[in-house]
């Protein structure tokens, strides 16, 4: 007897469905060594350790499966299955070709799971774009783990089914359960949760100047590193990064979410991303955990990072290794991670923020504790950046200790995240104005080359300033293009049409590692 079931492999961040045949027919030999079932199709170890799985699930769950010669064929045969997803739909398969279940609806819907010994679900990833994948197909429904329910439950005209274990599952198919399908409102679950930061620049006391750096990075996009001796707030103002950035669309929340689910990072129980992303990985990461990879390429920190912030604390511990490789995505907003058989393509659209010491030591240029590095340390120190990854970092920023009396003082500042955020809006309206008519360019950072003479005109007065910059701090063509979209940004958050002269200069200011003679 011949069934099928349906289920689906994530291949970047979308599903591919997978057809499973299951073949059953003719009496197992007791006296012979040959196994009673073959799994076909490119199946990985832990799609071939399921039949392990699936034999004490179903002794577990009291369901009795008659011993017959069974093939279970993975098809297309030519892609490779990998993952413990596929142990509910092949138990579901086996059973009904051994006429324990009826088969009249499995063609009616997508199934996924990972059983337990005992027969209960764990959870899956990619659990959104496998359901948005059956929506496409026009499959009726999906049956999944009930931890992944809310998360599939986003696609809209698709009946999801969360249940616990086996039983529940053939439950639905045989139409006996009361179970009722999992229902999301994918609006209220976006703006319910749209603002939800734990964090605030109230919290900040001092660091005026470090505040308006990060208002000019969150106005345009822009790549910042912080510079500055241990306490000196470097981690505590970025961790309050995403609270002045443009709140995300429904369209980013989606496409955040489908990331996510594919590198397991979205939380128990929950439907969508609604804030944005702030992903701090160890000085430690390898490149692969940063940029993505494996033998099933899988998104890294970056993609993971997408529409949000990615910090980089003590950046010069990182292996150089590791931060070279993402110089290329920083730039395409994109990561392309290719293989022998396949290529898969990850968004990586973020913001980087970077926090390093001057000095191995922490103290150097600090204005009342010595710096005990050696002549030549601090250089060699900075130079574990290298100088292109410098280039694709708009703002260098001086970050002092705060002083005694700021930090003593009973009232709370005044400038909190919601008015810094009312600015940065402001300023991001004028560029999607600008910028309605080009592709995936949304803010000043994204700006092309071609642009930056046309939208970053400068007058007499400013061509000298940046002139006289450009050959002391001996700047490449990109920092130029780089201080130019930063004055950009400095002119709208001012609401000027012009970019005028303490606009530039405030972007040549936000230089500080290009300066002679700053690591001595």
């Amino acid at each position: 007897m011949l069934v099928k079931t349906y289920a689906a492999a994530v291949h970047g961040v979308d599903a591919q469905v997978i057809t499973i045949e299951i073949n059953t027919g003719g009496a197992v030999d007791i006296n012979s060594d040959k196994p009673a079932v073959y799994i076909v199709g490119l199946p990985d170890s832990a799609v071939r350790e399921s039949l392990f799985r699936i034999e004490a699930a179903l002794k577990n769950s009291y369901i009795r499966q008659p011993r017959v010669k069974t093939i279970i064929n993975l098809a297309p045969a030519d892609v490779r299955k990998e993952g413990s997803a596929f142990d509910l739909p092949i138990a579901i398969g086996m059973l009904a070709g051994t006429g324990v279940i009826p088969e009249d609806n499995l063609d009616q819907y997508f199934i996924m799971g990972e059983l337990s010994l005992d027969g209960s679900l764990r959870p899956i990833k990619g659990a959104l774009p496998i359901a948005i994948q059956a929506r496409k197909q026009q499959f009726k429904g999906i049956i999944l783990p009930k931890a992944n329910a809310r998360e599939a439950a986003i696609v809209s005209d698709l009946a999801v089914y969360g249940v616990e274990n086996l039983r529940e599952a053939l439950d639905i198919l045989a139409g006996d359960s009361e179970l009722q399908p999992t229902l999301v409102n994918t609006r209220e679950e976006f703006c319910a949760n749209l603002d939800n930061y734990d964090v605030d620049f109230a919290d900040v006391r001092g660091q005026e100047n470090i505040k308006r750096a990060l208002e000019l990075a969150a106005a345009g996009g822009h790549n910042v590193i912080l510079i500055g001796p241990p306490g000196a707030g470097k981690t505590m103002l970025a961790r309050r990064l995403p609270t002045i950035l443009p709140p995300l669309t429904l369209h980013e929340a989606l496409e955040t979410t489908k990331i996510h689910s594919v590198a397991g990072a979205l939380a128990a129980e929950a439907a969508l991303v609604t804030t944005r992303p702030f992903r701090a990985p160890h000085h430690t990461i390898s490149d692969v955990a940063l940029v993505g990879g494996g033998s099933d390429p899988m998104p890294g920190e970056i993609s993971i990072a997408h529409n949000g912030v990615l910090f980089l604390d003590e950046l010069p511990e990182f292996k150089r290794t590791v931060l070279e490789v993402m110089r290329q995505p920083m730039e395409e907003r994109k990561v392309t991670i290719s293989r022998a058989k396949v290529s898969v393509d990850y968004p990586a659209s973020f913001m980087l923020i970077a926090s390093m010491n001057p000095c191995p030591c922490g103290y150097y240029n600090h204005p009342e504790k010595d710096c005990v590095c050696g002549p030549g340390v601090v250089k060699r120190y900075v130079a574990k950046i290298s100088g292109p990854l410098l280039d694709r970092i708009d703002l260098h920023v001086e970050v002092t200790p705060v002083s005694y009396d700021e930090l003593s003082r009973n009232e709370r500042p005044k400038l909190a995240s919601a008015e810094i955020r009312g600015r940065v809006l402001k300023a991001r309206e004028l560029q999607a104005e600008r910028y309605k008519d080009l592709k995936d360019v949304y803010c000043n950072a994204h700006m092309p080359s071609r642009m930056v003479r046309e939208v970053c005109a400068i007058d007499q007065a400013g061509i000298t300033l940046l002139k006289t910059a450009m050959e002391r701090l001996q700047l490449s063509a990109r920092a130029y293009d780089r201080i130019l979209k930063v004055a950009r940004t400095a002119a709208d958050l001012a609401g000027s049409k012009d970019i005028r002269i303490e606009d530039l200069a405030e972007a040549i200011h936000f230089r500080s590692l290009d300066r002679e003679g700053w690591a001595g």
